[in-house]
């Protein structure tokens, strides 16, 4: 008895790419496969450099809020010193020197406020400006602090440095404050790029107290939460 010989199966492949029936079914993937399979996401080298991305991504602000709160610190400091109490309301008297008629009722407000007490007004700017500092320092309420610390900007600004005028001949810049106040609002947005950072005090109290991000975070409750799930995955160097 002759045996017939087999014939093996043909593969074929219509224009449109698909197989026919006597196709054998493909071989299984391994996880390694997936993992690196275009069609089930980003290859490899991408989630590697997504990865180194997200680990980066945070320090430049945290480096950056630390810088801008130790320059706080210092002003802080120099607050403190009776120097500062002394001069206090001869500092305010002098700025409103030489300003525009239309502004003199704005600087007689604060010196007639703050002539009769001005130990308390220069402790006051003084505990102020350290708790501002050491909120930026440390990360504590990230967003409020950032508001408050350009609100206080504006208003040191607008007081004691009376707009950084008065603007005359001569006069070579605007002010110091006003910087301080821009560079408040500049942290505030990187805080909502950015989201929870890792190196604050925000990012455990957020863990133990679930309505904390409303004063620490700037964005929708979906962007935090994205941010954080960034966050979290970043690698501990």
């Amino acid at each position: 008895m002759t045996s017939t010989p087999t014939v093996p199966t043909e593969r074929t492949t219509t224009a449109e790419g698909n197989q026919d029936e006597g196709e054998q079914s493909p071989r299984p993937q391994s996880p390694r496969d997936a993992e690196i399979s275009p069609g089930r996401g980003s290859t490899l080298t991408e989630q590697v450099a997504d990865t180194q991305q997200r680990s980066v991504k945070s320090w430049p602000q945290d480096a950056f809020r630390v810088a801008f709160g130790l320059i706080w610190l210092i002003d802080a400091v120099l607050k403190w010193l009776p120097g500062f109490r002394s001069t206090y309301v001869s500092a305010i008297t002098g700025v409103a020197k030489g300003q525009p008629g239309w502004l003199k009722w704005w600087f007689d407000f604060w010196v007639k406020l703050q002539t009769p007490r001005p130990t308390f007004f220069a402790y006051l700017v003084a505990v102020l400006e350290t708790l501002v500092a050491l909120a930026i320092i440390f990360g504590f309420a990230r967003k409020l602090t950032y508001i408050s610390s350009a609100v206080f900007g504006v208003v040191i600004w607008a007081v004691a440095e009376g707009f950084g005028g008065p603007y005359m001949t001569g006069s070579s810049d605007i002010g110091t404050a006003i910087i301080y106040a821009l560079v408040s609002m500049g942290l505030l947005a990187l805080c909502y790029y950015a989201g929870t950072s890792r190196y604050s005090v925000d990012f455990y109290i957020e863990q133990r107290i679930s309505w904390w991000s409303k004063v620490a975070e700037v964005g929708s409750p979906a962007h935090i939460a994205a941010t954080d799930r960034d966050t979290q995955a970043q690698p501990v160097s």
